[in-house]
């Protein structure tokens, strides 16, 4: 099984690949994440692989140590850029760096996974994402503070469809891998691909 940290640069690869084929039309439109366009979920995920130690430190200060402000501030000064910039800045950081780099390559490989599915979802571009790749994800997922999955799955459990993974008790909510992932970052768009008698306690916690 490979590495996080190659399944990290397999992702982002990947990911690149796909927002060159992006028109500029796509680049404009909105993503899942609120009020961001898709350049803005890119310019998120790229953005604190540009920072050094010291611009991090200054982002969180000027950031009032506030998660979404913080972030802000990345897209603002990325976001601008034309697409084609964008695409080689992704290129350039194959190999994650920095913040994104910690626990192994983990932070690049659930952030960047997610949000290529908040851009792929609304564009109605899904893709087949590798299993081993997406199993090592949900596992992630559950216990990353930001995304918190085993607290909204609380009370539940998941099971997915198209590959052998589960997590919790209580009532089930099925459906596929990616789905269920999305829904554990709060993404209720995933809701529509779920099913059981647990979902809509799972839609509650959404």
């Amino acid at each position: 099984m490979a590495s996080t940290m190659q399944m990290a640069r397999d992702e982002r690869r990947e990911f690149a690949d796909f927002l060159a084929e992006l028109s500029p039309d796509q680049w404009d439109a909105p993503s899942l994440c609120r009020q961001w366009r898709v350049r803005d979920v890119v310019a998120h995920v790229i953005g604190y692989d540009e920072l050094t130690a010291t611009g991090l430190a200054l982002q969180f200060v000027r950031g009032a140590l506030i998660v979404n402000r913080i972030n802000a501030l990345g897209v603002h000064q990325l976001a601008t850029r034309a697409p084609e910039e964008l695409v080689q800045l992704v290129r350039n950081h194959i190999q994650p760096r920095g913040l994104t780099a910690s626990f192994g390559g983990m932070i690049a490989l659930v952030d960047g996974m997610v949000h290529q599915q908040d851009i792929r979802r609304p564009l109605a571009m899904p893709r087949v994402i590798p299993t081993d790749r997406l199993r090592a994800v949900l596992g992630y997922a559950l216990y990353v503070p930001l995304i918190r999955g085993a607290w909204r799955a609380r009370g539940v459990r998941l099971v997915a469809t198209d590959l052998e993974w589960t997590h919790g008790r209580g009532p089930e909510v099925t459906g596929p891998g990616e789905a269920l992932l999305m829904a554990m970052a709060g993404r209720p768009d995933a809701l529509l691909q779920l099913d059981g008698p647990g979902q809509h306690v799972l839609r509650r916690h959404l």
